[in-house]
């Protein structure tokens, strides 16, 4: 199994990159969400400047944050820095299109997006629009050796529902899984190791990726510690994110245990006075992923953050990244919270 971190994009990554790549970690996984991180592709070149042998991935690009030349050109360039390398992940979109008030990218959209990308890619042809004309593009000197085309540049897609896990075996595709716990997440996995199968695809060359995030706990401490609460509490308050916002958005797909519904509850009351009105989401998404905004630490409970992120003990959570190896995971990586670096080595 391989292990990764995945990153809340700073544009200075690079010093938690080259200390994950010292601790023995494969892969780094970038966020592309341009209203509260700095630039995957800033981010990942100066990574590739200083690292020797760790993957770079966006985890994951939005495919309405740049047309499609552009993240060829910006993929086919970080593989002239950092050749065989450099990963292409991507999804329809949330935190990036929720913090300007949208909700994710038409699924077929993001499908031709993504044969746009690969087509210029292998330096082909393609038909694309731009202000409502079909033009042909493609790299116009690649031989030139100012970008790498050369060199894989292989393909991930975070996929949630079935017509999603279709493209992705469609497209022989990585699996990209934000998981909550072992268990929920090897249930996707049969889910999408089916629609690899029935795509008629050869089972072992699916490559899955477990995208975790919590907290390591000592063996005395509580799910609400303060280190608890730093680390895994975004994540957990990311559920309630997205729910409160299903009246206008169509949620990922978590759920909240019956038990904790009235701490959603509390959250919508919350959600209601956020200005302005027609804007909630501006308060909503404020340090999304990345810190607990005060309102929201009295509803991260020590239940909350045991039923919605992956925490536990050292001996608990390795019981449970076996399990993930065993369903047939490739990949776990953990997310590393910005500004709580000591993760890394608490991870590793």
């Amino acid at each position: 199994m391989d292990f990764g971190i995945t990153l809340a994009t700073a544009a200075d990554s690079w010093k938690v990159v080259q200390r994950a790549e010292a601790l023995g970690f494969r892969y780094a996984w970038f966020y592309d969400t341009q209203m509260l991180n700095a630039d995957p592709f800033v981010a990942m070149a100066a990574a590739a400047m200083q690292t020797q042998s760790i993957h770079l991935g966006t985890g994951v690009l939005v495919p309405s944050n740049r047309i499609a030349p552009v993240t060829a050109n910006c993929l086919a360039s970080l593989n002239k820095l950092a050749p065989g390398r450099i990963h292409f992940g991507v999804a329809t979109g949330f935190t990036a299109r929720r913090a300007m008030g949208l909700g994710a990218v038409k699924l077929h959209d993001m499908a031709a997006y993504i044969r746009q990308v690969q087509s210029l890619l292998r330096c082909e042809t393609v038909e694309a629009d731009f202000d409502g004309q079909s033009r042909k593009i493609r790299f116009l000197n690649p031989e030139l050796d100012l970008i790498n085309t050369q060199d894989e540049i292989p393909l991930y897609i975070s996929a949630f529902g079935p017509r999603s896990q279709a493209l992705t075996a469609e497209l022989g595709a990585g699996w990209i899984y934000s998981m909550r716990n072992p268990a929920q997440s090897v249930d996707q996995l049969h889910r999408m190791q089916q629609a690899w199968r029935d795509a008629g695809r050869v089972p072992e060359d699916l490559y899955t990726v477990a995208q975790g995030s919590g907290c390591v706990l000592a063996l005395d401490e509580t799910y609400d510690s303060p280190k608890a609460k730093a680390q895994a509490g975004p994540s957990a308050i990311m559920i309630l994110h997205d729910l409160v916002e299903a009246d206008s958005h169509r949620p990922l797909g978590y759920r909240v245990p019956a038990e904790l519904q009235p701490l959603l509850d509390a959250y919508k009351a919350l959600y209601a006075d956020y200005e302005p009105a027609d804007a909630r989401y501006l308060q909503v998404h404020r340090w999304h992923l990345m810190k607990l905004r005060p309102e929201e630490e009295p509803l991260v409970t020590s239940d909350l953050i045991q039923n919605l992120t992956f925490s536990g003990t050292k001996e608990a959570l390795r019981e449970g990244i076996r399990a993930l190896r065993d369903a047939g995971f490739s990949q776990f990586a953990a997310h590393i919270r910005y500004g709580q670096d000591a993760m890394l080595e608490e991870w590793a």
